[in-house]
């Protein structure tokens, strides 16, 4: 089945993310592989500092995206922080749509700046949710946090707050060349980069992992997984999962796990 080519991407990009530190400090949690649609995915590694360290921070990875977005190429990037919180958060704030929570967000949450990091922002912040709160995507996939639950092995709620104010910037600095996955859109936009939140464990067994640490496996294989989906002809499937009309809506506004059926 010839598929139309707006499931076509030049390339694919996996990135295990961190919430950890501040934006500006080396954080060996982030990884970044990237691939082409006929090659392996080739681990990329940080500018090197004046500590000489390869490791990155999560500004320095803004920049390399920003970069890789102003090329030709089309990308398909996944990176495993929530996009968005569930539907309990929207009704307590009354935010009535994604673009309106993602600017009130990083209002309340400015992550984004050099010296900060999430820890800071935690006491007394006007914008909170319940730690038990569940997107509908989160139900549906074993293993997976509330992004409200930080300090827990395997939490997701730090490197959320810490990747939000991030898109946000990536977004408003390419908004006629970037998808955020669904919220712009759940099928591909031609001449398009799409961008959307991904779940590593869905994924990280069906490699060896051979010599790569925990996180370069992780981001290893989101974007391997990317790629053999684009040459399978099957990421349209992905693109649609399987929701009723009510679900959908809400997925609109809490955002959904790429892959996830």
């Amino acid at each position: 089945m010839n598929l139309p080519e707006k499931y076509d991407f030049d390339r694919f990009i996996g990135i295990d993310y961190s919430g950890a530190g501040t934006a500006s400090s080396l954080q060996k949690g982030i990884a970044v592989y990237k691939a082409s649609p006929t090659g392996q995915p080739i681990k990329i590694q940080a500018p090197p500092t004046a500590r000489r360290s390869r490791n990155w921070s999560r500004l320095a990875l803004f920049d390399w995206l920003n970069e890789q977005l102003q090329s030709e190429q089309r990308l398909a990037i996944g990176i495993d922080h929530a996009f968005s919180f569930p539907m309990s958060y929207y009704d307590e704030y009354q935010l009535e749509s994604w673009p309106e929570f993602l600017k009130d967000f990083v209002l309340h949450w400015p992550t984004d700046s050099a010296d900060a990091t999430v820890q800071q922002f935690r006491e007394g912040n006007a914008r909170n949710g319940d730690a038990k709160a569940m997107r509908i995507t989160d139900r549906w996939t074993a293993g997976p946090k509330s992004v409200f639950q930080f300090d827990v092995q395997g939490s997701v709620a730090k490197s959320t707050h810490a990747g939000l104010p991030l898109l946000f910037r990536l977004r408003e600095a390419f908004p006629k060349s970037l998808q955020v996955w669904p919220f712009d859109g759940w099928e591909p936009k031609p001449n398009h980069s799409v961008i959307f939140e991904v779940f590593p464990s869905l994924f990280r067994n069906r490699y060896p992992r051979e010599d790569r640490s925990v996180d370069q496996q992780d981001a290893y294989a989101v974007c391997r997984w990317l790629k053999e989906m684009q040459r399978r002809k099957r990421l349209a499937d992905y693109f649609q999962p399987p929701l009723d009309q009510a679900a959908r809506r809400m997925a609109q506004r809490e955002g959904w796990i790429f892959g996830v059926l």
